[in-house]
Formats: structure tokens, sequence, C-alpha cells
């Protein structure tokens, strides 16, 4: 086998494939298809400072090569999650990392510093996609301003790794992405949802409950690629791609492009076991082409 192992800034991976939050619960759902252990990573659900009860139904949606999502990080917070979710991944021998969502700063701070006492958790992934409620809820992400604000403050409170997931409903996502770096993103993830939405031509109503939703799968793998790309070219810190991947040709596309690993997350709906196809896949890869590591394809597309 190809040596799969890489290293994110100190967060030291088996092999470059994670799951993407929100797609994969809280790992424990997955165990009866698959030892969870053979992911290099996976990344729990977005969890807030305080429970949410997420959206009205209907929340999600099928749409032409991809789907529709407006569960609204629905969540237990984050002292239902370290008082019961916490002690069930205590078993697991991988990295595990917290997607961290707010309303404002505050939130964030006060979430980011609670999982910091958490020895088990290697990591969080701070989404900053989130409404900014004190600034007439533009996304942290789309806002220079915003995103240098989160992204200082969470790093003065949290010690390990802290992964930046960026929003691409944005004019140039370089930008943003040159700005958390630094602040003191150790990497940088990327891309979540685009903002979307689907019409039932019939009833002449939209189809979600909340007509806008985020829109994943195999139709957002285009500009996600061409935004790693950008950001490659921008920033110095590790990028962990993803939006579309399905298989391991979508991933080794990622990695050329300038991934240093991948999420993958609308494919978990449809296969339980696509990760582990996608790893053997990458591995299958590198042998064919008679590459060592992992290492030796990221970045490398040809021009």
């Amino acid at each position: 086998m190809a040596d799969l192992n890489i290293d994110i800034a100190g967060l030291k991976l088996k092999n470059p494939v994670l799951t993407a939050s929100g797609t994969f619960g809280y790992g424990t759902e997955f165990e009866d298809f698959y030892d969870i252990n053979t992911l290099g990573a996976f990344v729990v659900k977005g969890t807030t400072l305080h429970a949410r009860q997420g959206n009205s139904y209907p929340r999600m949606a099928e749409t032409p090569s991809g789907m529709l999502n407006a569960v609204g990080l629905q969540n237990g917070g984050i002292r239902y999650f370290v008082d019961h979710i916490y002690p069930k991944l205590l078993r697991f021998d991988t990295n595990i990392l917290v997607n961290v969502s707010g309303s404002t700063v505050e939130e964030y701070i006060a979430c980011a510093e609670q999982i910091d006492d958490l020895e088990h958790i290697t990591g969080i992934e701070l989404n900053i996609s989130c409404p900014n409620v004190k600034e007439g809820g533009m996304a942290f992400g789309t806002s220079c301003p915003a995103a240098e604000a989160v992204v200082k403050s969470v790093r003065k409170v949290y010690r390990k790794h802290m992964m930046v997931k960026l929003s691409p409903n944005v004019t140039d996502i370089t930008e943003i992405a040159r700005v958390v770096e630094n602040q003191g993103a150790d990497s940088i993830s990327l891309i979540n949802t685009l903002l979307a939405m689907a019409i039932h031509a019939e009833s002449r109503k939209p189809v979600l409950s909340t007509v806008t939703g985020g829109l994943s799968g195999p139709a957002v793998k285009p500009i996600a690629l061409r935004m790693v790309w950008q950001v490659y070219n921008s920033v110095k810190i590790p990028i962990v791609g993803m939006g579309g991947i399905m298989n391991a040709t979508d991933a080794i596309e990622f990695f050329l492009a300038g991934a240093s690993a991948i999420q993958v997350g609308t494919a978990n709906f449809i296969d339980p076991l696509a990760t582990q196809h996608i790893i053997s896949g990458i591995d299958d890869y590198l042998e064919r082409h008679k590459f060592h590591s992992i290492n030796e394809i990221i970045g490398e597309l040809q021009l």
C-alpha cells in the first residue's frame, strides 16, 4: 500500500479522508457499517452554545445531481454534547473534530472554550457560514471584518487545531481565506453548501419551509474544485476540500487542486460505505501511478 498518512499543521491523519459535519451524526450512527477508526478523522454535527430545534419540515430535498438542506443546526447544545455524546466518543481511536457554530462572536467563544477542555477532541471546525445576528444576519464568512473578528477571538481561547470552514457564497473566497490564515487558523476547509432553492411547480410553492437552503452533492463539485485551487494559490496553511466528492476519482481531483485532505458529505447518505471505497480507491490510484505517498500529488495539477 502507498503511504496515506498526512500531517495537517500538526493534525496527524492515518489517511486523508474525513467525513463532513452534518452528514455523519456523531459517528456512532455508522458503527454498524464499518470500523470508524479506519477514517483519518470525522467531524461531528454542528454544535452550538445553546440547544437548537432546527427549522420546520420539509427541510431536505433532492435536486438534480444534488440535495438541498435547511436543517438549521439542530443539536442539543454544548452541555448536552459534553455530558451525553462525548463519553460515547472516548472509545474511538481516530481524530475527532467538533463543528462549532454560533450567532454571535461570544457564542463561538463560549462553545470553543468548553470543547478545549475535552482531551479526546483533537480539533474544531469553525463554521463561519452562520448568520451574525448582531450585524443584521450577514454570515460571518461573507465579510472580511466579521470573519476576522470571530477567528481571532476563538483563537485566543482554543489551544488545539482550529480548522475554519469557508462559505462559497462570496465574490472572492481568497480574501476570506487570507483573513482567517492571518488570524491563526491552522487549516481551512471548503466549501460549505451553496445557497440555492427549489420550487414545486404544481403548487407554486417553495419545496423547503425556509424557501432557500444549502446545495451539496455532485452539482457543486466544479465550483468547489475551482475554489480549492484558488485558495491553494493564495494561502500557506493546509486545505481540506469538499463538495460533491462521491468516489476516489473525485477525491484525487481535489488533491491535485491543492487539498491535503478531503471530506465526504452527501455521499454518506447514498452509500454508508462511501468513505471506505474512497480510501481504497486513493490507494489504488497512487499504486497505479507509482506514487509512494499521498503527499506527492497534493497541488500537482499540470498546467
